[in-house]
């Protein structure tokens, strides 16, 4: 405990579900609607407080999302959950505020580089294009969070320079964006790297809240979210099994698990509001339904309070 209190880190967190986004979106196979409707509604009873349902893009995009209309109408009862949807333009946030979702997340990335694989156009280009969609959502009293991929690195073109991170945040201050989730899109990052970049965008930007999108390509995420604590982030992204990847950057893979950063931290003292054994249990369902897992901690060696049988004194020989 006397470490803990050493770090000062946050005593609970919110984690945001995002596999039935970002986890869905990189498997080849067809995931069947109801299939994707019966994770959301088990991942609903283990306590996770928001989800990330879908990205309302177009389906010659991301065929495997091409059912987002079906996904979030059919769980509008879940009241107790904050739903939200990824959206590139202004006829997909039209489609996913007539679906029923009340916060739309923009999808920009940090470098050209990845802006012309993933959108098409430069990084400002982009960013300049939101100013309608946001207006759309004000309409609708529907809020918006701002998102950075590659914010840490690049598959094309490296480390991102702080400034270059510092404009795009400036920018999405002066559209009205108060949160905005940076992405560790291919796992690049380093716990000095994120310590740093959080220390100096806390310090320019004090009222605006971010958030961390960790994959785990290079087994960096948990080193990087006590990182993001000790600068006070409370709010992390999550893939059940460890399910995700980006389409448009080579190398990705899954974020980090979400038992894995819910067991992480509930060693260490800090409150999620998930019951782990339930969630472990329905993240067996998710493997056993998608045929695969993400490289999941918990799957493969279960939690520490998960003790085993004494071995017995064999008797010996001779």
């Amino acid at each position: 405990m006397n470490g803990i209190q050493k770090l000062r880190l946050p005593n609970e967190v919110v984690i945001c579900e995002v596999a039935p986004r970002d986890g869905f979106q990189a498997e080849n196979e067809w995931i069947p609607t109801e299939q994707k409707i019966h994770i959301v509604r088990e991942l609903a009873k283990t306590g996770i407080q928001s989800i990330e349902l879908t990205s309302f893009v177009h389906p010659r995009a991301i065929p495997q999302l091409k059912d987002a209309e079906q996904v979030v109408k059919s769980v509008q009862d879940l009241t107790d959950i904050k739903f939200r949807a990824l959206v590139p333009n202004v006829k997909g946030a039209q489609r996913a505020i007539d679906a029923g979702i009340k916060k739309l997340k923009l999808m920009l990335s940090a470098t050209d580089s990845h802006s012309v694989s993933n959108a098409n156009c430069s990084v400002e280009e982009a960013q300049t294009g939101f100013a309608p969609i946001i207006e759309l959502a004000e309409k609708y009293d529907v809020k918006v969070g701002g998102s950075i991929s590659v914010a840490f690195g690049c598959p094309y073109e490296g480390r991102v320079p702080f400034e270059r991170i510092a404009s795009i945040v400036e920018r999405y201050t002066l559209m009205g964006i108060n949160e905005i989730s940076l992405a560790d899109t291919t796992g690049m990052a380093n716990p000095a790297q994120v310590y740093d970049m959080l220390g100096l965008l806390k310090q320019d930007f004090p009222k605006m809240t971010f958030s961390m999108h960790l994959h785990n390509t290079r087994g960096m995420a948990f080193s990087n979210v006590i990182a993001a604590l000790q600068q006070g982030v409370i709010n992390f992204d999550s893939s059940v099994i460890g399910l995700g990847g980006c389409p448009y950057a080579p190398g990705a893979s899954g974020n980090i698990a979400t038992e894995d950063l819910v067991h992480g931290l509930m060693e260490i003292g800090i409150e999620t509001g998930i019951d782990l054994n339930h969630l472990i249990e329905v993240a067996k369902d998710v493997k056993q339904i998608i045929g695969h897992d993400g490289g999941s901690y918990m799957l493969q060696a279960g939690p520490c309070s998960q003790l085993h049988a004494t071995p017995k004194v064999q008797e010996k020989l001779g």
